[in-house]
């Protein structure tokens, strides 16, 4: 391998694992099918900002901090080939709403590193794409009820987190903070920059979580924005399109969701899908509330 450095050579029955840093022009467009991997380590940009913010990557152990998100999301292959599926489901989504709040469109990559672009619900509790925890979901609109969480309403939540998120800018003025502060609170961190004294991300001693949290969201705007780049090949027709859907307004409680599904030309299965802010077999709905149903545009015989 020409110009190459290795750094390990590891040894095994079947194959030899040749671990590289090389340059983007060494790397070649189609790699033969031998006995031999070669494992490369990703190449660090230059230059890389934020949000429109430029990050320091000269800075001390910024660009370390860098390489090792770069690292562990380029060879976390199944993780990153998922992330890249659902981005093309739910991007246009969160693209529009960041734009229609004002929030800088690098943020729809914090959903990635929030929760995968998945329903998942965290050891503490936080849940739905943006994590939020109960006891917060309320203070930004979100309804959180007996049949009712808002947190696994991607649209709602979003916004949600949108307002959050500008919050955050108004009291830091830095979308690198404002990041942060998703990760710790927003106290968090204004008392970490009063005790250091400091005003940046970059200069900022921090818990281990939330000292990788924005080196994380840019190595996923980085592999995201350029997937060949770091060795992952996905074909369109194998990422996943968004939901085709009709909304059904509901203003009356629904006693039975699985027989709602069938008289409207669905069942259960793609009515919790679509709606997973349902959470129970049954829909409460209060005086003068108006909940969205989404259901598949194309109707079930």
């Amino acid at each position: 391998m020409p110009n190459a450095i290795l750094s390990t050579i590891a040894v095994s029955a079947s194959s030899i694992f040749l671990v590289a840093s090389v340059s983007s022009e060494e790397i070649p467009s189609v790699i033969p099918t031998t006995n031999t991997s070669v494992v490369v380590s990703p190449i660090i940009p230059d230059e890389i900002e934020l949000a429109g913010e430029l990050v320091p990557i000269d800075g001390f152990g910024v660009r370390e901090n860098l390489d090792k998100e770069l690292i562990v999301n380029t060879y976390r292959h199944s993780s990153t080939i998922l992330y890249l599926k659902r981005s093309t489901r739910w991007f246009p989504l969160i693209e529009e709403i960041l734009e229609e709040e004002g929030v800088p469109n690098d943020f729809k990559y914090l959903a990635v590193i929030e929760s995968g672009l998945s329903q998942v619900v965290s050891p503490a509790g936080a849940s739905g794409f943006w994590q939020f925890m109960k006891k917060t979901a309320p203070e930004y609109g979100l309804e959180v009820s007996h049949s009712v969480d808002e947190r696994y309403d991607v649209e709602k939540s979003t916004r949600a987190a949108c307002t959050y998120l500008k919050e955050s800018y108004i009291r830091f003025g830095s979308w690198a903070l404002a990041a942060a502060s998703y990760n710790m609170g927003q106290s968090g961190v204004e008392k970490r920059l009063e005790e250091q004294k400091v005003d940046n991300y970059w200069d900022l001693h921090l818990n281990s979580e939330t000292g990788r949290y924005v080196y994380r969201l840019l190595a996923i705007k980085e592999v995201m924005n350029s997937p060949e780049k770091y060795g992952f090949y996905i074909s369109s027709e194998n990422l996943y399109s968004p939901h085709k859907v009709r909304e059904i307004a509901v203003s009356a409680d629904i006693s039975n969701i699985s027989d709602f599904a069938l008289e409207n030309g669905s069942n259960l299965r793609e009515v919790k899908a679509l709606n997973p802010w349902l959470r129970k077999s049954y829909l409460t709905v209060k005086p003068g509330k108006v909940y969205s149903i989404s259901l598949p545009k194309i109707v079930t015989e």
